[in-house]
Parts: C-alpha cells; sequence; structure tokens
C-alpha cells in the first residue's frame, strides 16, 4: 500500500545515485529537484508542487537517481512502489497523460543541449583553460591539486603564454607542500578567496593559524557542553570562508552543535546543506548519522533508517565508527 511520509524544510528525500525504487506524489509543500545541465554543467532547479509526481523515471527505468530532491519548505509525500504506480496509472487516463507531457518536455530539453553541444565545432585553445584551472586551485589553497596542473601546463606549454607566471605558481604550490604536507588547505569545496582588505591583512599562514585556533576552541566549547559560545564561533568561520579546510570542518561541527541542542530541524537544514556543498566530505557517514538520529527524535522512524542505510551502502568498512553506530540503530529499530 502507498505510505505517506512528512519532511521538514531542508530535509532530503532522496540524493543523486540512490536505487530509484520509489515514486513520489507531492501532497502538501515543495519540493526543489535539483540536478546538472549537460550544457553548461550548472546546477539547475526544478520545482514540485502539489498534485505533481517526482521520482518517476528513474524508478520506472530502474536506475540510480539523476537529481537530488529536497524539501523546501515542510512537506507532505506519498510513496508508491513500481507496481503500485502502475496499477494507478493504469486506472486514471490523465495520469498517463500527464507523465507523457514531463517526459516529452524534459526530452525535447535534453535534445535542445545536445544539439548545442554538437554545434560548437570551432576547435577552442586549451591552454588559457588548463591555466585558469591552476589559479582556482591555487586561489583555493587546493595546492596539490594546483601543482599538478601547473607541471601539466609547463610540460604542455613550456613556451607558453603564461609560462613564467605558472613556474612561479607552481612553485609556490610546492613550498606550501613542503611546509605542511598534502593535506593542508585541501577540502572538497573551498570558499572563494577574499580580496585583500586594507590595511594590509595577516600574512596566509598567521590567518589560517588564528582560524585553525577558532575551530579547535569552538570544538571544545562543545566538550564543555557550550554549545551557543561553539554555535558562535562555528558560524564565524562558515561566513567569514577565509580557509575552506575549516569552513568544511567546521560545517560539519555545526550539525553536531544543533544536535546535542536538541535542534534537530536546524541539524537536519545545517548537514543537508553541507552534504550539497561537500558530496565527498570526509564525515559524510556521521553527518548522515546524526540525521537520521534526528529523525529518530521527532519520532520520525522510516526516516531514520532511509539515511541509516544510506551509511551502509557508502561506508562499507565494517570497523568505520559511522557504518557500526548506524547498524546498531538499524537493529534497535527493527527490534523495537
Amino acid at each position: 500500500m502507498p505510505k505517506a511520509f512528512q519532511y521538514s524544510a531542508g530535509s532530503v528525500i532522496y540524493f543523486q545515485g540512490d536505487a530509484g525504487d520509489r515514486i513520489f506524489l507531492l501532497q502538501k509543500g515543495s519540493v526543489n529537484l535539483v540536478y546538472q545541465n549537460i550544457e553548461e554543467g550548472r546546477d539547475m532547479h526544478d520545482m514540485a508542487q502539489p498534485g505533481e509526481f517526482f521520482g518517476v523515471k528513474s524508478a520506472l527505468g530502474r536506475y540510480p537517481r539523476e537529481e537530488n530532491a529536497i524539501a523546501m519548505t515542510d512537506s507532505m509525500a506519498m510513496t508508491f512502489s513500481v507496481p503500485e504506480f502502475e496499477h494507478l496509472a493504469m486506472g486514471n487516463t490523465r495520469i498517463i497523460v500527464k507523465m507523457l507531457k514531463v517526459f516529452s518536455t524534459q526530452l525535447r530539453r535534453i535534445h535542445r543541449q545536445v544539439s548545442n553541444l554538437m554545434e560548437k565545432t570551432e576547435p577552442e585553445d586549451p591552454e588559457p583553460g588548463l591555466f585558469s584551472v591552476g589559479e582556482y586551485y591555487l586561489k583555493n589553497r587546493r595546492f596539490s591539486q594546483a601543482k599538478y596542473v601547473f607541471s601539466r601546463y609547463l610540460t604542455y606549454y613550456p613556451s607558453g603564454r603564461q609560462a613564467v607566471q605558472a613556474a612561479k605558481n607552481l612553485e609556490t604550490a610546492e613550498n606550501f607542500l613542503s611546509r605542511y604536507g598534502a593535506a593542508a588547505g585541501n577540502a572538497e569545496r573551498n570558499a572563494p578567496a577574499k580580496k585583500a582588505p586594507s590595511p594590509p591583512p595577516p600574512s596566509g599562514e598567521e590567518a589560517q593559524q588564528g582560524v585553525a585556533k577558532a575551530y579547535y576552541e569552538a570544538v571544545s566549547f562543545i566538550t564543555q557542553q557550550k554549545y551557543q559560545q561553539a554555535y558562535m564561533s562555528l558560524r564565524k568561520i562558515i561566513d567569514t570562508g577565509e580557509d575552506g579546510e575549516f569552513v568544511a570542518k567546521s560545517s560539519f561541527e555545526l550539525g553536531r552543535c544543533f544536535f546535542l541542542m536538541g535542534k534537530y530541524d536546524e541539524c537536519i537544514q545545517s548537514y543537508t546543506m553541507m552534504i550539497t556543498k561537500y558530496p565527498k566530505h570526509p564525515d559524510l557517514g556521521d553527518a548522515l548519522y546524526y540525521m537520521g538520529q534526528s529523525y529518530e527524535k521527532q519520532g520520525l522512524p522510516d526516516q531514520a533508517v532511509s539515511f541509516y542505510k544510506k551509511i551502509m551502502t557508502l561506508v562499507t568498512d565494517p570497523d568505520n565508527s559511522a557504518h557500526i553506530r548506524a547498524k546498531r540503530a538499524l537493529k534497535a529499530l527493527e527490534e523495537a
């Protein structure tokens, strides 16, 4: 039988890449479907409104989800298995017509994007693009990637227009890596570099040390159960965005802080934003666990189960703490 599920604002209904075995009929609220434009490589957004189905293509086609589905407001949706949906559709031709219109629109959009890509036959010079990629990594303190890109640039274009600057940038990246190691300054996604204010700011090393100190003080506040102080410190690090590594770390600790304060909706929303920005965050498994726990605390065990199962899929190491905790939580819910 179809089941009704409630989702709080900001919660993730499913992630891109998840198994598409259910079809959703939105009854209340609004859901943002985030997918990538194949022509431009940027995120696109479709809003599902009450009375509309979503997740249909992947469920019927039996392939992984192509988009992230995020509840923008408190929402409720009916979920159907594929046989349940087919039974419903066979008895209601309006549903079939509606689905055909949706699929037709999507196919036209994809066809238009593919056609535009095929028409771009004029060759483009890859040299400035390669140099720009290296500059992006360097500005965002991703020094291992910057070193690799600038070394490739000098290999392919030893007399290129930007060869002198590429050599300087390569030396900068190598110097930083030799002093701090490959892990320093690297996050999956880093905030854009800030313009230097006047008067001159502290050196890069001093600024990084200041952010690191603020982060570890915030973590200390959490261990002392001084959650409000921790929240203020973490929020400042994230809003300032001066060091991508510690912005990513602070994003995780902020969600944990919300959970420990008993602010479960805020915890779910905070981790949803973190996962959207850092889909390969090193603490992804723990973040999903806290989201599952938040749903449990709110009396929504079905939503919690989906997050625990997601952890078991993503974190396959049986000795990983997130894997162990998710397994225990699933077992406890099954025995309840």
